[in-house]
């Protein structure tokens, strides 16, 4: 009997946790749905980012651009070697001016360095620089 008297409050109250439990439900599926929107993005970006690497790296110019630390220091100072598309160079007795060019030259190309040994000896600079691409 009692139940009958509080039937309407009853149906009430079920709706209403209803009510909170679909709010909560849609929140959620709100935020996953941003979440997963975000995550969609950054892996665009990557994607992108891994493209565009790619086309540096299997650029066939490169060759050329590496060809050209040969030539940028005088060749009595150099000691080159080639083999496919591994390079190993030792420089000697560099002054500070061209030491900056080298590394600088040698920053900008999209090779990967296995070695870059760079000692100073009073006011020269010896430099062993190892590269694959």
């Amino acid at each position: 009997m009692s139940l009958q008297r509080y039937q309407n409050e009853l149906i009430v109250l079920f709706v209403f946790v209803l009510m909170l439990l679909a709010f909560s439900y849609k929140h959620t599926q709100v935020a996953v749905q941003g979440s997963k929107a975000v995550q969609i993005q950054n892996e665009i970006v990557d994607f992108k980012e891994i493209i565009s690497l790619k086309r540096v790296w299997g650029d066939k110019g490169l060759t050329k651009k590496v060809a050209k630390l040969q030539k940028l220091i005088a060749s009595d100072k150099v000691k080159w070697s080639k083999k496919s598309k591994k390079v190993t160079a030792f420089y000697t007795d560099l002054t500070a001016a061209e030491l900056n060019k080298l590394v600088t030259k040698i920053l900008s190309l999209a090779v990967e360095i296995q070695k870059l040994d760079i000692q100073k000896k009073s006011s020269t600079y010896d430099v062993e620089f190892k590269c694959k691409w």
